[in-house]
């Protein structure tokens, strides 16, 4: 008898914890629009209540953490070649300077030109570049808000889909948590029962 009560006992508080923790991870979520209860309570499903707050906080975690302006810069002028870059633009220019001499200009003369303007290109194209591509990026990082983008396309998001998102990516974890509750329920309904039934 002691052990059957104990069985129970503790099914019940497996039952309980299981329940419970099933419930707390659907509160995450639900329900997506406030309900009003009486004496003015008023629930609803965490991610919805803070969505604003939260877009904000991932936004700025982006931004300051993981993604900045400084790092897509470098990582293209990295991945598309600074060097073939700097070639292909030093070869533009020549062909520009080759192409806009006067044509009454003497070979002679023509040719020093080029050779003068080839020298000053060589040396000052890479260097142009580098300040340009500088400047762009601190202009980049007053006018372009990667926090501001992240949150915006969160709170863009239907929240339906956003719940969607995150059980998909978290639906192992979260049905662990369940099974935990039931677990712990289980145990403490187990002690209580050990407690209750030799006092």
């Amino acid at each position: 008898m002691f052990w059957y009560k104990l069985v129970i006992l503790a099914l019940i508080g497996g039952v309980i914890g299981y329940l419970t923790n099933t419930i707390a991870v659907k509160m995450i979520f639900r329900p997506l629009n406030p309900v009003k209860l009486p004496f003015n309570i008023q629930i609803q499903g965490l991610i919805p209540k803070r969505r604003v707050d939260i877009a904000r906080s991932i936004g700025e975690i982006v931004d300051k953490e993981l993604v900045s302006i400084e790092t897509i810069f470098g990582s293209f002028i990295e991945n598309s070649g600074r060097d073939t870059l700097i070639e292909k633009v030093k070869e533009k220019l020549k062909q520009a300077v080759h192409a806009n001499l006067p044509a009454l200009i003497p070979s002679v003369i023509k040719n020093m030109i080029m050779e003068y303007a080839n020298e000053i290109i060589d040396k000052e194209t890479e260097n142009f570049i580098i300040e340009a591509a500088a400047n762009l990026m601190d202009d980049a990082t007053i006018h372009v808000k990667i926090a501001e983008i992240v949150e915006e396309k969160i709170n863009g998001f239907e929240i339906e889909k956003l719940e969607e998102l995150t059980i998909q990516i978290a639906k192992k974890e979260l049905r662990y948590i369940e099974i935990l509750g039931g677990v712990i329920g289980s145990i403490i309904g187990l002690v209580q029962g050990i407690i209750i039934l030799n006092m």
